[in-house]
Formats: structure tokens, sequence, C-alpha cells
């Protein structure tokens, strides 16, 4: 999510600051992310943040997981939490806070509960639903990115269990857009976890596609040549230690020695004669 959200919010990259996982207090309790405006004339030109205020907590649900009511106050909590810790009184105003949460489905239950409690939904952008409550609170949005506008949001389209062919050539034409190394970085994080999760319908687009397929090719260089480097060395350590198994076959046939005195005399370290002798 946290490269998803950097190649959202890109076009305004240097009014921006992008804090992953921040701590909220010395104990392990901690948001997604915080993302801050550093300039109060800013506008930021992509939908999703077009509520950010100064200080912004972003919450990201991934695929399959739930969104209850529960889970929304949990990060109406963070967000509290975020402007009771200021290091002066009202260091963080409640006007200058916003609350996004992402989520891939439609959040029917939700919304529901939340209607039931005062509380309006108003659907401001495609798949972009600002949460209208009480003045005392920060302002809300939840993003369902299953719905969102594919040729404005596609790094947040590819971010599903369910990825649409259409979604991953738009974002693909999108890379190829990118030059500044900080935006490939993300998009190949994206494509990454987008991949981890929709393995089948990669490889069904590399088969049937030829110019998909050089496209993640290219995208994928570093971990294919990753995974290359991986499996030349397991093919190194595999062999060598097949060599190794054979003399100490030798050994034991001709010095009539037992597999422990063989190791030994070949100063096999003690760790790892358990594999050699699982393959005697």
């Amino acid at each position: 999510m946290y490269g998803a959200a950097e190649l959202e919010l890109r076009d305004n990259r240097q009014d921006l600051e992008f804090h992953q996982e921040y701590n909220l207090s010395k104990e392990p309790l901690r948001m997604d992310m915080l993302v801050v405006r550093k300039l109060a004339d800013v506008q930021v030109k992509n939908e999703i943040g077009h509520i950010f205020k100064k200080y912004n907590i972003i919450e990201y649900k991934s695929p399959g997981a739930g969104l209850s009511i529960d889970t929304f106050y949990k990060t109406v909590g963070y967000a509290c939490l975020y402007k009771g810790l200021g290091k002066t009184v009202d260091a963080v105003p409640v006007e200058e806070l916003s609350i996004s949460i992402f989520r891939e489905a439609y959040p029917a239950e939700l919304f529901k509960k939340l209607e039931s409690l005062g509380m309006g939904i108003q659907n401001r952008y495609p798949g972009i639903y600002y949460i209208r409550q009480w003045r005392a609170m920060p302002d809300i949005q939840i993003v369902v990115t299953g719905a969102v506008d594919p040729e404005k949001h596609p790094a947040l389209r590819v971010l599903s269990q369910n990825v649409k062919e259409e979604d991953v050539r738009t974002f693909v034409g999108e890379i190829s857009r990118l030059t500044e190394p900080g935006d490939r970085d993300n998009a190949d994080a994206v494509i990454q976890a987008s991949i981890a999760a929709n393995r089948e319908s990669y490889e069904r687009i590399r088969r049937e596609d030829p110019f998909m397929c050089e496209a993640l090719r290219e995208l994928m260089k570093d971990e294919i040549e990753s995974e290359i480097v991986e499996r030349e060395r397991k093919a190194r350590q595999e062999t060598r230690q097949e060599i190794r198994q054979e003399t100490i076959r030798n050994l034991m046939d001709s010095m009539k020695w037992t597999a422990e005195q063989a190791m030994e005399a070949m100063k096999i370290p003690v760790q790892d004669r358990g594999q050699y002798m699982a393959g005697l």
C-alpha cells in the first residue's frame, strides 16, 4: 500500500512527507501511514488527497480483510491518539486532521451501521466515500479500491485478490511513463504485491500476450535476476553436497569408517552433518 499511495500522490511529492508505519507512542501501536502536507496552500491533485489537511492518517485493509465498525473506530482512535500525543496542547488541531481507510470491497454493513449512528455517507468520487459526522472529529473518507476510476487510480486497482487484466494493462502502461527512480521502486513494490496475490492471473497474461509478457519481465527484472542468482547458489550447494556425500561413502567403504568418522576427517561442521547423513 505504501508504494501505491506514493504513486497515487506523486504529483504532489514535493508537498507531502510520507511516514510508513508511523509509531504513535513508545508502545507497539502504529498506523499504516502518516502523510504530512508541508504547505497549507497546496491542493493535492489526486482525488484521494482532496480531503487531506495538514496531518493525514491512512489505514489500509488487505484484500479479503473485514472492515467492521470496530475497525473503523480503531482507526479513528489512531487519529485521536496522534492528536492527543502532540508535543504541546493542540499541536495537531482536529481541523487539520483527516482519516483515509482503504478497502477493496464495498463495506455495506459498515455504511449501514454508520448511518444508523447518524453519520452521512457521501459518494464524492467513484469508489471514494466521505463520512459526514460531528465537527469535533477529523474528516474521514473510505476508499473502495475495487471501485475507483481505473484510469485515475491504476496502482490501487491492481492491489486486489482478483485483479482484472485490463487493470494490469493500465498499470503497466502507467509504469512505462514513470521516470523518477522512486516512482519505479514504488511501482515495483505494487506489482510484486499484486503478483503475489494473483499468480495464476499473471501467468495467464504472460502466456497469452507476448507484449505484456515482455513488459512484466522488464518490471520483474530485479526479482528474476535475484531468483536466478538464488537458484545458481542452491545448485552449487547441492552439487558440493553430492560430491561430499560421495567422498563420505568412499571413505566409509575404503577405510571402514563410520559416517561420523568420515565427516570428522573431512572437517565438515557439526551443525551441517545432519543434512549429509540424510543423503547417504
